[in-house]
């Protein structure tokens, strides 16, 4: 008979640090693909894209920031009206391999990758325009966005 073997005491907390930092990269995450998303499928005043949002972002940002995302984005207008035409092309594409008879699975999976690829392209615009935002803050400003998204974050996630 084999005695069991000693396992290493397992810790019954994950650590504050550890699930501020989580909280963190999915709120990130969350606020780029909301903003990507709406961005690029959406319409609203003016021809701004519908979804400003940047979850958890959008509070801890000052008024100058969001005018400055706002302009970003005004200043690639014209790329957001032809990537929403080419991504209802891209679901129409998606729709009609789900309905044809008979059903061609790799139809299928180069209509979802058309759609992956696009979503990827939105994600990393989101990303790089908070990013450029982050980096031109002065020291002082960036201290008081992280206060205030720390302060946003407590508030939304419960620990």
């Amino acid at each position: 008979m084999t005695e069991p073997t000693p396992q290493a005491p397992v810790s019954p907390t994950t650590p504050r640090g550890v699930k501020i930092a989580l909280t963190i990269s999915v709120a990130l995450n969350l606020a780029v693909a909301g903003l990507a998303v709406g961005a690029w499928l959406g319409g609203g005043h003016r021809d701004m894209p519908r979804d400003m949002s940047f979850g958890p972002f959008s509070e801890a940002l000052d008024d100058t920031d969001r005018r400055e995302i706002r302009r970003a984005l005004m200043d690639r207008l014209g790329e957001f009206r032809a990537d929403r035409a080419a991504a209802r092309e891209e679901f129409e594409t998606l729709l009609a391999t789900l309905r044809a008879d008979p059903f061609d699975p790799a139809a299928m999976k180069a209509a979802l990758t058309a759609i992956e690829t696009r979503n990827a392209d939105r994600l990393e615009l989101g990303r790089s325009l908070i990013e450029t935002r982050l980096i031109e803050m002065s020291s002082e400003d960036r201290r008081h966005f992280a206060d205030r998204l720390e302060k946003g974050l407590r508030r939304g996630g419960r620990d």
